[in-house]
């Protein structure tokens, strides 16, 4: 009964060398230096082409629903109700912006480079089968020509 427990230490070694955990730490960090990406895209292209048709600023985009909105200098309402609808379509963008980009940047090339290599793979398999098939066929042909063979010297027809 005296089984050996893991220890602790060791546990962890294993927990750390779990290849999804290695995955994870890798994705994270490339998904902070995309982050980075993203934003210069939408503060460089996205804002100012906004920008051409109203304010490069999204956050300044507002409606009041209870008149009279009044906005403090510290950006505070202190009077009326106030739908700040600029910071949700700003967030949008930039989340459909995230979207495309991983999409058509990782997400598609990958999965093409994938398909190619499961046909590859395929046709591999493929030929190997075909080429089994082959021996196969030539083996029982084989074992005919021997069966036929032997046949024959049983019935008193010897064949050099």
């Amino acid at each position: 009964m005296s089984e050996k427990k893991p220890s602790v230490w060791e546990g962890f070694k294993a927990f750390l060398m779990r290849g999804n955990v290695v995955d994870l730490a890798v994705a994270v960090v490339i998904g902070a230096a995309f982050t980075n990406i993203v934003n210069s895209m939408v503060k460089g292209m996205i804002n100012p082409l906004v920008g051409a048709i109203g304010t490069k600023n999204l956050d300044s985009y507002s409606s009041c629903l209870k008149d009279p909105c009044r906005v403090a200098a510290d950006g505070t309402v202190t009077s009326g109700v106030q739908i700040m609808w600029g910071s949700v379509l700003g967030a949008t963008l930039t989340f459909l912006i995230t979207a495309a980009v991983v999409y058509f940047l990782m997400v598609l090339p990958m999965s093409k480079y994938l398909a190619r290599a499961e046909a590859r793979r395929k046709a591999k398999e493929g030929t190997h089968e075909v080429i089994e098939v082959t021996e196969l066929e030539v083996l029982k042909e084989i074992r005919d020509a021997l069966l036929a063979q032997q046949r024959q010297r049983g019935s008193g027809h010897d064949e050099p």
